[in-house]
């Protein structure tokens, strides 16, 4: 009996008095000398887990706390992480703020790119359907494209790129439906100024061979069949798989024109995109696409391989094809010299291009343009009015008219100034006289003494609209 007293004796005083572990010197000394290091973890794990308004306080209590912090970066690098993991616009705002100043402190670090690349996704993530505002699938767009110039080698490269294939697919999918509703209409300036623009900029558009068969199309119902057969021989030779292909080779071998061969590499292309997988929406979710706001089909029907265009958007490019003097546009080319059709040839899937001009029935290959302008047009100042008698003379507008004579209020009318049109040019006579039955004398009274000069003012305004009616073909 004693011995098993003393042994449970024994036994509570091992457990009351237990003994203390030792205390790693080396961890208390870490946390003495790496306080920053201990907060920045700790933030860290707070975003982790969600608490992403607790996380961004520590990490803004270590950048005022420890300026000279070798965990400063990082630490505005995850507060911008922590708004994109927030999400909805004002998060996403706050993250593209965050990112940007980021590359504008460190532009250096390893992490400039990880924060190019979360600026385009950031508005990625917000991107709407095509016939939606796309204000954030250009802002998108010119995001990837700075990305993909800046760092070309970085592992993140092979997905900005097909991100930015399927931006650009929504882009051209919203003009060419615009683009079409116009053809359908009627309107064919308004259709290929929308198509034209289309063809040019983004030759990886599912759709661009239908977008040339209009153009086509447009052109020829117009009665331009050398511009046509330009468009006929871009289906044939830049989309050959394409159904459109034999009706194409019918119509020029109709024009009596050589029919184009199907380039290499455009076959190449078409071929591995035919037989990439390409993912296919269940029968239960179709009926979410009238209620879904994010594009779904646009990024389906994306090219999956190719050279998306890096060049960014011009400001000051015209859509239409054919530009006459006087800041006035048309897609049927006159008859006098300096005028002619320009057609931008692009190859799918490379980033040069070749611009083709044609004048009078035959198509000149000249210099690609990589930035998809107009060569051999003038270029279209559609923000300034047009100069004084400058509406068909290209040399009035950089001279100024002569002046008039003085008008004599006794035999000289006051409206001296006719507008005639032959073709597609319009031109403006500031000293010709106009016909005497056509001429109202607007300081001259009517027999019954009344001021009354209304007669005079229309019939005016209706020879000026016969004059533009003339320059317009259609």
């Amino acid at each position: 009996m004693g011995g098993l007293m003393f042994l449970s004796a024994s036994t509570d005083a091992q457990i009351l008095h237990k003994k203390k572990k030792p205390v790693n010197k080396s961890t208390a000394a870490d946390n003495t000398a790496e306080p920053d290091k201990i907060l920045y973890q700790r933030a860290l794990e707070d975003i982790r887990k969600g608490r992403q308004e607790v996380g961004r306080l520590s990490m803004q209590t270590l950048i005022n706390t420890y300026p000279d912090s070798e965990y400063l970066a990082k630490a505005k690098l995850a507060i911008a992480d922590s708004y994109y993991k927030e999400g909805g616009s004002a998060g996403l705002a706050q993250a593209i703020q965050g990112y940007k100043d980021f590359g504008i402190f460190f532009p250096f670090l390893p992490e400039a790119s990880y924060a190019q690349l979360q600026v385009a996704n950031a508005h990625y993530q917000q991107i709407a359907k095509p016939d939606r505002d796309r204000t954030e699938a250009k802002l998108a767009e010119e995001e990837f494209q700075t990305f993909l110039q800046k760092y070309p080698k970085d592992p993140l490269a092979i997905k900005a790129e097909q991100r930015l294939r399927n931006v650009q697919e929504i882009i051209a999918e919203g003009d060419y439906r615009i683009g079409y509703f116009y053809y359908v209409k009627g309107d064919k300036r308004a259709a290929a100024a929308r198509l034209i623009a289309l063809t040019r900029r983004y030759p990886l558009y599912s759709k661009s061979d239908k977008a040339l068969w209009m153009l086509a199309d447009i052109f020829e119902k117009s009665e331009h069949k050398e511009v046509a057969s330009v468009y006929y021989g871009q289906i044939i030779k830049n989309y050959p798989l394409s159904p459109l292909v034999p009706d194409a080779k019918s119509r020029l071998v109709s024009y009596k024109v050589p029919v184009p061969q199907a380039d290499p590499k455009a076959v190449a292309w078409m071929t591995a995109e035919q037989n990439m997988p390409r993912q296919k929406e269940s029968f239960v979710k179709k009926p979410l696409a009238l209620v879904r706001t994010a594009p779904h089909a646009e990024y389906v029907a994306a090219a999956r391989s190719g050279a998306p265009n890096l060049a960014p958007e011009a400001d000051n490019t015209s859509a239409t094809d054919i530009l006459t003097p006087g800041n006035r546009s048309q897609l049927g080319g006159s008859t006098g010299a300096g005028t002619g059709a320009v057609v931008e040839v692009v190859t799918p899937g490379t980033a040069g291009s070749i611009s083709g001009t044609t004048s009078g029935g035959e198509g000149n290959a000249n210099g690609g343009n990589a930035n998809g302008g107009t060569d051999g047009a003038q270029p279209a100042n559609e923000g300034s009015p047009p100069s004084p008698g400058a509406a068909g003379d290209p040399k009035a507008a950089s001279t100024p008219p002569a002046p008039p004579a003085a008008p004599d209020a006794a035999t000289n009318p006051v409206n001296t100034t006719t507008t005639t049109g032959t073709g597609g040019d319009a031109k403006t006579d500031a000293t010709t006289p106009p016909a005497a039955d056509a001429t109202t004398d607007a300081t001259a009274k009517p027999a019954d003494g009344s001021q009354d000069n209304s007669k005079g003012q229309k019939e005016s305004s209706s020879k000026k609209k016969k004059g533009l009616r003339k320059v317009v073909p259609w």
